[in-house]
């Protein structure tokens, strides 16, 4: 379980300090630093895609495991990015349970902009490199550790890149994000 143990004044400050930093990073910039980490990618183009249903239609037999994104905040304005199996059935109410994080909700197109550098459909375990300041906690399923490659946006949602499990856990880590590896498929403690 994590609990946040920030105080209100202690978010404010943080978002504003989020809110005048650079602009967010190109998927230019995401290649460098994977290249500059030694991590091998392969990237694909596709048209947009903005749900699971619409990536699954384009995407052919593209191998490995494919993931959805759910950026999500509580009322105290703590934020999640949970990166999930595509198909894996989500219920907020038992998540935010698990997490301690109490009642969750999805995040604001403004919200996630300002923290992860990304627009709706494009959220990614990427956009935590644009969370400089460690404001977002990263969720990740279990079970995608168990695929390779795992396919992800690069930033944006007209392509897809595959990335190792390994080498997408030493991304998050150079990004100051350690995630919290989640089994979704475990009964809650009770």
């Amino acid at each position: 379980m994590v609990r946040v143990m920030s105080s209100d004044a202690d978010t404010t400050a943080r978002e504003a300090a989020a809110a005048t930093r650079e602009p967010p990073a190109t998927p230019e910039d995401l290649f460098a630093r994977l290249d500059a980490l030694g991590i091998r990618t392969r990237t694909v183009e596709h048209p947009p895609v903005f749900t699971v249903e619409e990536a699954k239609a384009l995407r052919g037999t593209l191998p490995g495991g494919h993931i959805k994104n759910l950026f999500l905040r509580n009322k105290k304005g703590a934020m999640w990015l949970v990166v999930a199996e595509e198909d894996r059935p989500i219920d907020l109410k038992a998540l935010g349970e698990r997490l301690g994080a109490g009642r969750l909700s999805f995040g604001s197109p403004e919200r996630l902009m300002t923290h992860l550098g990304v627009v709706p459909g494009a959220v990614t375990p990427f956009a935590v490199i644009n969370d400089r300041e460690g404001l977002v906690q990263v969720v990740l399923d279990k079970a995608l550790l168990s695929h390779d490659p795992l396919n992800c946006h690069p930033l944006t949602n007209d392509k897809t890149t595959a990335i190792a499990p390994g080498d997408l856990l030493t991304f998050l880590r150079s990004c100051g994000h350690e995630p919290q590896i989640f089994d979704f498929d475990a009964p809650a403690a009770g």
